[in-house]
């Protein structure tokens, strides 16, 4: 489990970036982490891998502080950048490199990924690929989510920070979405639909609250109360612009 208690921080003394999040991560989940830009998402993930301290509160990881950074913890966790050096080496020695630090790590689970991802040549340099989802086309991008999905098993929390929304809709099971310092919203997928109606009518929506409206030439897409337990997909676009409008009460509502 994942535990950040009150945490305070930023880079600027007179200016914090965290007001005291709480945010708690429990194994067995595939988070989607959302923000605007400079909300501090990445900052907030290298508190959690203890890249970074907090100046308050508490980062931990199965109760222990994460910025001790055990060898234990550090098997455990992995943290991929946006922007990431990528050496000159062949996928074989990459390999050989890192896969000591990971006790649990399988070689032919590791073949079998490569092979989905048409990168299965062992001879062929890393940074010659692509190295970032954005990079990947539809079809490849498609391969990339079942990876993920039969990956993440109970065992395991996986976070994805991403903006590129439309492509977490298959794949993520819980939502949380950071905002003016603050995690106004931490809950899962099923727990959010059943709080909220996402759908699109040719109307404004007269039942419950209406919490967000969209006019596109399809009609009027709606993020309402569901008040009548309707079952409905989750838009992720919907829902953070619906959160960031409503931030008290969606955190009241999902606390």
């Amino acid at each position: 489990m994942i535990q950040l208690n009150n945490v305070e921080f930023g880079y600027d003394k007179n200016r914090k970036l965290f007001n005291g999040v709480n945010w708690q991560l429990e194994p067995g989940h595939l988070y989607g982490l959302l923000g605007r830009n400079g909300a501090g998402k990445t900052t907030l993930l290298k508190i959690m891998t203890g890249l970074l301290f907090p100046q308050a509160g508490d980062a931990l990881i199965d109760g222990e502080p994460a910025h001790k950074r055990t060898a234990q913890q550090l098997s455990d966790i992995y943290f991929l950048q946006e922007e990431i050096y990528v050496p000159h080496l062949k996928i074989k020695q990459f390999e050989e490199a890192f896969a000591p630090f990971y006790p649990h790590f399988s070689h032919e689970q590791f073949v079998e990924y490569l092979t989905k991802m048409e990168m299965d040549n062992m001879l062929g340099f890393i940074d010659k690929f692509s190295h970032a989802t954005n990079g990947l086309d539809i079809p490849t991008k498609s391969i990339f989510r079942k990876i993920m999905a039969a990956y993440a098993d109970e065992q395991k929390t996986v976070i994805i920070s991403t903006h590129q929304v439309r492509d977490l809709h298959s794949l993520i099971d819980a939502v949380s979405i950071l905002d003016n310092g603050r995690m106004i919203l931490n809950a899962p997928g099923d727990v959010i639909t059943d709080k909220l109606l996402f759908d699109v009518d040719d109307q404004k929506a007269q039942a419950g609250k209406l919490y967000y409206s969209e006019e596109t030439p399809r009609g009027i897409y709606q993020v309402k109360e569901n008040v009548n337990h309707i079952d409905s997909a989750l838009d992720l676009e919907l829902l953070f612009n619906a959160a960031v409008q409503n931030k008290q009460e969606f955190t009241e509502l999902f606390k």
